[in-house]
Order: C-alpha cells, then sequence, then structure tokens
C-alpha cells in the first residue's frame, strides 16, 4: 500500500466522507451489537501490514480474504458497512473501513479519534499476512506487531479493544463469552477485569493474560487499570497509528 497513490481527496470526497461518518454514527448508536465486529473489521483490514515489504494495511482487501480462518464472522461487518458504501459511493472501502472502526469506538462510549481520509483501495490484493493467535505467547504477540512497526505500548493499549463484544466458538474455538461485563461499553474495564484473574463468566485468552506475565506489557496494563484518561489518550494514538499503517497521510 505504501508505494500506491493516494486517493484524490477534493471537496466532493470531504463532504461523502462526513456523511460516511454521519450514517456510520447514526447506525452504531441505533445498533450497538455491530460496533465490536465493525471495530474488528477495521483492525483485520490494517493488521496484515508488513513495514518491510511495504505491503497489505488498511487497503480495503480484507472484503476479498473471508476465506481466511482469522477473519470468520467479518463479512457481518462488511454488510453491515455496505449500506453506507452504497449511500457514498466515492468514499474508498480503505477509508470506509477505518472510519467505522473510529466511530465505533466513540459511540460506545470511547475517546475520539483523529481520522485523515486518502487511502486508496487495492481490490484485487489478497494479504496473507498474519494477525494475532489468541492462544500465542508474549514471543508471538511481538513478532505480529513489530511486523508492523507498532511497539509493546501499541500493543497494550490495542488489546483494550477488548473491553467490546465477546468470544465465539466458531471464531476463536475453545472460547466463548464477553470480556468484561458489559460488552458494548467501551472503558478500560478489560483492563480492570485482566487484575482480578479469572472471573465466572468472563474469557480470557492466553494473549490476554500475557499482558501480564510479561513485565514490558504489565506495567501499561496495571498504568491502563488505574488511569482510563490515560489508557483514552494511549488508545486512541495505537488505533490511528494502526489505521494509517503503509498510508502517507497527508499532514
Amino acid at each position: 500500500m505504501a508505494n500506491a497513490q493516494l486517493h484524490i481527496v477534493d471537496c466532493e470526497y470531504l463532504k461523502q466522507i462526513e456523511g460516511a461518518r454521519r450514517d456510520l454514527h447514526d447506525l452504531l448508536l441505533n445498533n450497538k451489537q455491530f460496533a465490536p465486529i465493525v471495530l474488528r473489521l477495521a483492525f483485520h483490514d490494517a493488521g496484515t501490514y508488513d513495514a518491510n515489504a511495504k505491503t497489505g494495511g488498511p487497503n480495503g482487501s480484507i472484503r476479498n480474504e473471508l476465506s481466511n480462518p482469522p477473519n470468520n464472522g467479518i463479512k457481518n461487518a462488511i454488510d453491515f458497512c455496505e449500506q453506507v458504501k452504497t449511500k457514498h459511493p466515492k468514499v474508498t472501502y480503505a477509508d470506509l473501513y477505518q472510519l467505522a472502526g473510529v466511530v465505533a469506538v466513540q459511540v460506545t462510549g470511547g475517546p475520539f479519534i483523529p481520522f485523515i481520509p486518502g487511502r486508496p483501495d487495492a481490490p484485487d490484493q489478497q494479504d496473507s499476512g498474519a494477525l494475532p493467535n489468541p492462544n500465542g505467547d508474549g514471543q508471538h504477540l511481538r513478532d505480529i506487531f513489530y511486523r508492523m512497526g507498532l511497539n509493546d505500548k501499541d500493543i497494550v493499549a490495542l488489546s483494550g479493544a477488548h473491553s467490546l463484544g465477546r468470544a465465539h466458538q466458531d471464531r476463536t474455538p475453545g472460547f466463548d463469552g464477553p470480556f468484561t461485563e458489559d460488552p458494548l461499553k467501551f472503558d478500560n474495564s478489560y483492563f480492570v477485569e485482566l487484575m482480578k484473574g479469572d472471573t465466572p463468566g468472563l474469557v480470557k485468552f492466553p494473549t490476554d493474560k500475557v499482558l501480564l506475565e510479561d513485565p514490558a506489557f504489565r506495567q501499561f496494563a496495571e498504568l491502563y487499570a488505574k488511569d482510563e484518561k490515560v489508557f483514552f489518550a494511549d488508545y486512541a494514538q495505537s488505533q490511528k497509528k494502526l489505521s494509517e499503517l503503509g498510508f502517507n497521510a497527508p499532514r
């Protein structure tokens, strides 16, 4: 994606972006149950980025990658976003999916995340970049996120997105249930629950537990459990970074 031309962002395109933002906001506000899967769509489209090869990233190609097992269930989010795409056809899928992720966080109580449009689509690209395996260890998380060009703080902050949604057997075999008491509220409860240890009815992946087992990760997890404002600030920065991987956003 880094070598692709920026999508032309003119006045008409900006109007359609703002229209898409409003429609996404209204749709998600009235259908909050879609917020977690829409946020997952944004993460998975961006998460294939390879900082060395300059391939993958938030280019909209995930709609061609639904056979990739980690993307099970993502079609629901793609179909949800398609109703907005139909109304605002100039908006690229790459921009739409990242904008949807930003709005999903905001309507569920999370921080405002700045969004810069202009991502080009790669409609024929089949990204094969690995995504995090929930059964992985700390080295696995670093292998995946460092490949993208992200760091330890990004890993922990972005893990906090598990305050939304739940685990599903068809997507994460062996796990079923929410991560927090209110899976449609974006807050720091993921880290609060993490500090409590195993809680009946709530799910913790091995990749969640490693955030306490690894000293470098734990310092951030403890901080975020104590201070939601710090978590929100770091999370917004990390999701913005994730949403712009390989995208030389105009400043």
